[in-house]
């Protein structure tokens, strides 16, 4: 299992570059993956939806936050 780091954790940071012909292949896969995420969430109503929208946006927050070396507390982001 291949060991993912952030970009920032490369050596070569700033000076990043890709393989475009390595990552298509997972991105389409991700973007696929996102569809059918997309299609089950349109199944779900409103009020199950917007849950999940919330969910995302405050992990992604807190994601974010630890990348940078804060810990924050979900409830506080919630808020």
């Amino acid at each position: 299992m291949r060991t993912i780091k952030h970009i920032h954790q490369l050596l070569n940071w700033p000076s990043f570059q890709w393989d475009a012909i390595e990552i298509s292949p997972i991105l389409a896969q991700v973007r696929h993956q996102q569809g059918l995420l997309v299609g089950r969430m349109d199944g779900l109503g409103f009020k199950y939806k917007e849950e999940a929208v919330l969910q995302t946006l405050t992990q992604e927050v807190i994601k974010t936050s630890e990348i940078e070396g804060e810990n924050l507390n979900e409830e506080q982001v919630r808020s």
